[in-house]
């Protein structure tokens, strides 16, 4: 399995490339620095971030595919 430390360096990088280079979707992400979890106890491993990298890949794929643009994936990714 990836290490948490390398998979959290994916996420960030992926989120910064649809920060910058797709702006229109990143207003749509949730994401913000400060998060409060709605659960009491919640799991961050390295298997539920991975499976959050897998999403935030997903988002970006559908997105790209739908705007018909093939510019490929960063190669952090």
């Amino acid at each position: 399995m990836k290490s948490l430390t390398k998979i959290l360096g994916k996420i960030s990088g992926l989120i910064r490339e649809i920060e910058m280079e797709y702006p229109e979707l990143y207003k749509h992400l949730d994401e913000n620095p400060v998060t409060i979890p709605n659960e009491a106890h919640p799991r961050v491993d390295a298997e539920a971030m991975d499976n959050y990298l897998q999403t935030l890949r997903s988002i970006l794929d559908k997105y790209r595919e739908e705007q018909g643009l093939k510019k490929p994936l960063k190669s952090h990714l």
